[in-house]
């Protein structure tokens, strides 16, 4: 088990220790009274869900994992010489509940380097298609590699539901890791210039290409 995926399921466990604890001794406790007016409007200033992640409000804005976006700014790891936060560190914040150091972010994003691997019939799936439409390029990309979903192998080996959420895992990285490499394909794709360069750097997964998170020059047409 990776290191970033064991931080996530410790701080997995221990929530989830908290919450069965809490739903038994409180459980039964009522958090609000609900109208018919509510209901018909959007939920609007019913409490129906706990989320953990992020809190809207009207005047303050957003927070992630209760920081501000001004915190974040400050506080998340960047790039050499950059100004703002690398997504990684964002992303990381919200996975595990922390202020990722950077080598946690170098750690995530080299994970996310290898897994942004692109089978070649993607690439011929998505150029096949009519240019002009980007969102059936990217439903094409995830139909093309529908066959590797974890999710899917683990129900169908009859594995213990208590164990999905690891599959889940892996699906839910994959999918962020390929894609900005479908978003690029499908650019490419729209003007026909899906470069030989590109398409090795993709389907190979090299975390050295930075594929996965620069746009290519057009190359030659394929």
């Amino acid at each position: 088990m990776s290191y970033i995926k064991e931080k996530f399921k410790a701080k997995a466990d221990e929530l989830g220790a908290e919450v069965k604890d809490l739903l038994k001794n409180h459980g039964t406790k009522k958090v609000g009274d609900v109208t018919v007016a509510q209901a018909y409007q959007g939920m609007r200033g019913i409490t129906g869900l706990v989320t953990e992640t992020s809190l809207l409000d009207a005047n303050e804005g957003i927070r992630f994992r209760g920081y501000s976006i001004p915190e974040l700014r400050e506080h998340l790891p960047k790039a050499p010489g950059g100004a703002e936060p690398l997504p990684e560190g964002l992303f990381y914040l919200m996975l595990i509940g922390e202020l990722p150091t950077e080598a946690d972010v170098q750690n995530l994003s080299s994970v996310l380097g290898r897994r942004s691997h692109v089978p070649n019939h993607v690439f011929d799936a998505i150029n096949a298609l009519p240019p002009y439409a980007p969102h059936d390029h990217v439903h094409r990309g995830r139909d093309g590699a529908a066959n590797r979903i974890r999710f899917r192998q683990g129900v169908r080996g009859r594995n213990e539901q208590k164990d999905y959420w690891s599959y889940m895992y892996e699906d839910t990285l994959n999918l962020i890791a390929r894609l900005p490499v479908w978003r690029h394909i499908s650019t490419a794709a729209n003007t026909k210039t899906i470069s030989t360069s590109s398409r090795t750097a993709c389907s190979t997964g090299q975390p050295t290409s930075r594929i996965c998170w620069v746009t290519k020059t057009k190359g030659s047409k394929n």
